[in-house]
């Protein structure tokens, strides 16, 4: 479980530096606008689920939206506007959005394969791993991803 955890840390944080990247260009088109003030109304949803591959499910899924949704819609409003570079940049980010959904995408269908628990030696296969163990009552915290397991590959 543990590792689990650094492990989708370790995602976000990577992918967090890109949106990072991605603000700063737009900042950067403040910027060179301007800009002194600027006043934004916008909606945001905030996830709080408690299972890490919840996480990676809504994730994925807000990265789908902003590559499928939002940012072609600003893209299009840039270039009304008159802004083209900015419509780019939309574009071209949106096109990263999509990967960043992928790479959720294929750390949640990873998680999927199996659990073993290290104790009993069951093999779980889902999403979740159960809170007990269904076969000896050892928490969750003794299963680990069937391939990572000794002697299993």
């Amino acid at each position: 479980q543990e590792k689990k955890l650094q492990v989708l840390e370790q995602i976000f944080t990577y992918t967090a530096g890109q949106e990072k990247e991605h603000a700063e260009i737009f900042y950067n088109h403040l910027k060179q606008g301007g800009c002194e003030n600027i006043t934004i109304t916008a909606n945001y949803p905030i996830d709080l689920p408690d299972q890490p591959l919840q996480i990676l499910e809504l994730a994925r899924q807000h990265e789908m939206d902003e590559f499928g949704d939002v940012y072609p819609a600003f893209a299009e409003k840039a270039q009304e506007e008159g802004f083209a570079e900015i419509a780019r940049h939309f574009r071209q980010i949106a096109e990263i959005e999509k990967i960043h959904a992928e790479r959720f995408e294929r750390f949640v269908s990873d998680v999927e394969t199996g659990w073993m628990c290290l104790n009993c030696g069951h093999v779980f296969t889902g999403k979740q791993v159960p809170a007990k163990c269904p076969v000896c009552s050892h928490d969750q915290g003794y299963f680990i991803r069937l391939e990572l397991s000794p002697y299993e590959r």
